[in-house]
């Protein structure tokens, strides 16, 4: 009899072991690193590296053991959307998405998991929310009253990016900084006929890139990048509805001025495909061009390659277009991290839960994405940011430098926003210019809001139409642009295209679903 009871509690011993080793975390105990795979777009021009300091110190602090799964920022929603759809190799975690378009389609279905319903699980997030009052606007991110993604949280926006332009071909030329678009067009023309081999103007990634900044100024908001996410339709900000900015006049105007200027030589015909960062740094560098839209912290880079004596590029306010000054849209919630249902089978969801919650948003977090590590990339002098002289000196400048060689302000892994701490990173040339964007009037507009699809029948017509419109958008946004096609001629071909293609029923469908 003695036997037979040892014998039952081997067999107890083994079942219970099996049990805790059947998830693929392995049968790892609550003081092992927890294992956690995360999928997170990638950018060309900063490609994530595994040995940087943030990487390896996030996994140290927070007692992780994370698989890294980088994706061309290209393709990373597709991506996202496809491991979601289908649930193979779905990783645990999904960082930089937001919850639009078939994403809204994905959770109403099931496929990812409603975070807000375990809110006593990230303590951190709540507390950022309410301490920034960003609660209103994390709201404003439900589906159908479920909370789906944690969103990054900024404690006020700050104006990073737009026009940057060589200042000292305007002292030569003794030309003022350009206020409206035309001013930009005739510093551009005057280059090009100076030096006639140029293309004065260039674009970085592509047409996106480009479209985000500027479009805003002609009061719309459409391609891949567009302002809400539709793609196709823009937000009129006075009546707070769509309309069908495709095909809008303001469309046909904007095109009107930017067909000229490619027409004209002003601006760079390999635009049409993506410019990597080696070329568009190399263009610029050597005056091949003189003007782009990029980030402010990507000035420093172009000025280390360039021999030309004088060399200076400066990043300017927000040009004047039809609708008046504005850049690309911000909230004070961006994109944020979500949950494949799968996550939530795994005994461990709860841990995930916490440590993710706690590896972006805690208070250690909130400092080591953004300025790295004590005693290896900064010093404290009393409640002052020292930065050690290696970043301070670099050609990049320090908020360059801190991406490239530490992986410190990296978006996709960046949640928590203070603006005083990141002005550190800059000049007092860069404070004055947010001072002087300060000063315009509603320069940032907010990012539209998405449609809460009455039911996931509705969410997926509007993504099928978004599909088969955005086809046929990119096709003719590319032949007027590059004068394949005329807009003045074949303008009423388009239209009637898009119209037969369903951006009436789309519309409809945007305003019948607003928030």
């Amino acid at each position: 009899m003695k036997r037979c009871f040892i014998l039952l509690a081997v067999l107890i011993c083994v079942v219970g072991m099996t049990f805790a080793g059947g998830n693929r975390a392995g049968a790892a105990s609550a003081t092992d690193p927890v294992r956690i795979t995360i999928l997170f777009p990638d950018n060309a021009t900063l490609p994530f590296r595994n040995d940087w300091l943030t990487v390896r110190k996030a996994e140290e602090m927070f007692n992780a053991r994370i698989t890294w799964e980088p994706i061309p920022i290209a393709d990373f929603v597709t991506r996202s959307n496809l491991v979601l759809t289908t649930g193979i190799n779905t990783p645990d975690v999904i960082l930089y998405l937001t919850i639009a378009g078939d994403l809204i389609t994905l959770a109403q279905n099931g496929q990812i998991v409603p975070i807000g319903d375990y809110s006593q699980w990230t303590p951190n997030f709540n507390a950022k929310v309410t301490q920034f009052g960003r609660q209103a606007e994390v709201d404003q991110t439900r589906v159908n009253g479920k909370l789906y993604s944690l969103p990054r949280v900024f404690d006020s926006q700050f104006f990073d990016g737009g026009l940057i332009l060589r200042e000292d071909i305007l002292q030569r030329y003794n030309m003022a900084a350009p206020r409206t678009f035309d001013d930009l067009y005739n510093i551009l023309i005057r280059y090009k006929r100076e030096n006639p081999s140029s293309y004065p103007m260039t674009i970085l990634a592509g047409p996106r890139v480009h479209y985000r900044f500027t479009q805003p100024s002609w009061g719309i908001s459409v391609h891949a990048n567009g302002a809400g996410g539709s793609r196709v339709l823009s937000w009129d900000y006075s009546q707070r509805r769509w309309f069908a900015g495709a095909i809008s006049d303001q469309y046909r105007d904007y095109m009107r001025f930017w067909s000229r200027l490619y027409r004209e030589g002003l601006l760079d015909p390999e635009m049409v495909d993506p410019i990597n960062g080696d070329v568009w740094t190399r263009k610029l560098a050597t005056g091949s061009a003189i003007a782009t839209y990029a980030y402010y912290d990507q000035i420093g880079g172009v000025t280390a390659a360039s021999t030309i004596p004088g060399f200076k590029l400066n990043l300017y306010p927000p040009l004047a277009g039809p609708a008046g000054a504005f850049t690309q849209q911000k909230d004070n919630i961006g994109q944020g991290i979500v949950f494949p249902i799968a996550t939530s089978r795994r005994p461990d969801f709860e841990r995930i839960v916490r440590t993710v919650d706690e590896m972006f948003f805690g208070p250690q977090a909130e400092l080591l994405w953004c300025i790295g590590v004590e005693g290896e990339t900064y010093t404290m002098q009393g409640n002052n940011i020292r930065y050690i002289d290696s970043i301070v000196t670099s050609p990049d400048g320090i908020y360059k430098a801190m991406q490239l060689r530490y992986g410190a302000g990296v978006d996709p892994f960046q949640y928590v926003w203070v603006n005083a701490r990141e002005m550190t990173k800059y000049d007092e040339n860069y404070a004055a210019i947010n001072r002087a964007v300060a000063a315009m009037p509603n320069v940032f507009q907010y990012i539209p809001p998405a449609p809460r699809f009455s039911t996931p029948a509705q969410a997926e017509r509007a993504s099928s139409l978004m599909g088969i419109l955005y086809d046929t958008f990119v096709v003719w946004d590319n032949a007027f642009l590059t004068g394949q096609r005329n807009i003045e001629t074949e303008w009423n071909t388009y239209v009637n295209e898009m119209r037969a293609r369903g951006i009436e029923e789309y519309l409809n469908i945007y305003n019948a679903n607003l928030r």
